[in-house]
């Protein structure tokens, strides 16, 4: 994959914190940023189904009769699990 460049101000005391992450990690300051932004960028997304996720249940709520009977159901079909 081809790697653009890009410039990014950071504060001084963030800039000492990668440097030391990346010298533990031994990896270079810019994978560790790398590293960040993909886990950044996977958290929002997780938390926007999330969002989406909740909305739905909002707009059209579980049935307490259906719950009843799909864990019913699950209870015949799963194994019992001895604790």
């Amino acid at each position: 994959m081809v790697k653009k460049i890009i410039q990014v101000p950071v504060d001084e005391e963030l800039l000492k914190d990668l440097d030391r992450l990346s010298k533990k990690q031994r990896k270079a300051r810019s994978e560790v940023i790398r590293e960040a932004c993909v886990i950044y960028l996977a958290r929002v997304k997780e938390e926007e189904l999330d969002r989406i996720y909740r909305e739905g249940y909002k707009r059209i709520p579980e049935d307490p009769a259906e719950i009843e009977a799909l864990t019913a159901l699950a209870s015949e079909v799963l194994p019992k699990e001895e604790w």
